[in-house]
């Protein structure tokens, strides 16, 4: 399986090489969403405040990882998932779309991050918490996004029925994470937040969980 899944990211990297638009299409969705913000909350004139900024940087990373994942299963035609179906486990196939979209959704993470500090400043006092708190951010985003993005393909109306799924889960991830980068902006110490990251752990372990275990019956069909 080890095999199956290094194979299996490898193709995805390759595919979103080639397809570089989709790529920049985010990157530069990115890079407008915080311009635009820095010319619309008053951040020019330095009024921007760190719950505005924390909230701010949430909402874009969390639409960026929406754009980039939604398009796990939905790009694949009848015949390529055929071709899969015959030669990969559906096992392999979800933990390597996972681990896949948690490395784009940190790459995204990270370049709002470079952003939002050139552009709006950078209050963070604790970056080793913020850091954390982004990696197990992008990880539930990911397994979330990309569990409800299978579930979705095999639906006529794939978006709505993609937006719909994933607010439940995706909404608890969020405000776990919002607290958290807040106590690591604040500069709070880890005690404060070990509760909400541990909490976030388990949210992905579940969610991850529940893909892998999930994931095969739907593919069968």
């Amino acid at each position: 399986m080890l095999k199956e899944i290094a194979v299996l990211i490898q193709k995805e990297i390759t595919l979103e090489w080639r397809q570089k638009y989709a790529l920049n299409g985010i990157l530069l969705y990115v890079v407008s969403a915080v311009f635009i913000t820095y010319l619309s909350v008053g951040a020019k004139q330095g009024n921007i405040g760190v719950p505005t900024w924390n909230a701010l940087y949430w909402i874009i990373i969390l639409f960026s990882a929406v754009n980039a994942v939604a398009k796990s299963f939905v790009q694949e035609h009848q015949g390529r998932q055929l071709y899969y179906y015959m030669i990969a486990s559906p096992e392999a196939i979800i933990i390597s779309k996972i681990i896949y979209n948690t490395l784009l959704t940190l790459v995204l993470a990270l370049l709002g991050y470079l952003v939002f500090s050139v552009i709006l400043g950078n209050p963070v006092q604790d970056q080793g918490m913020f850091l954390l708190n982004l990696i197990l951010g992008a990880v539930g985003f990911s397994a979330c996004l990309t569990m409800v993005s299978g579930i979705a393909s095999k639906a006529s109306n794939n978006a709505t029925l993609m937006a719909i799924l994933s607010f439940p889960v995706i909404i608890p991830i969020l405000l776990m994470a919002i607290r958290v980068s807040k106590n690591a902006i604040d500069g709070l110490d880890w005690s404060v937040s070990l509760d909400k990251i541990v909490t976030l752990m388990a949210i992905n372990v579940i969610v991850a969980v529940t893909a892998y275990i999930l994931f095969p019956y739907l593919w069968r069909s």
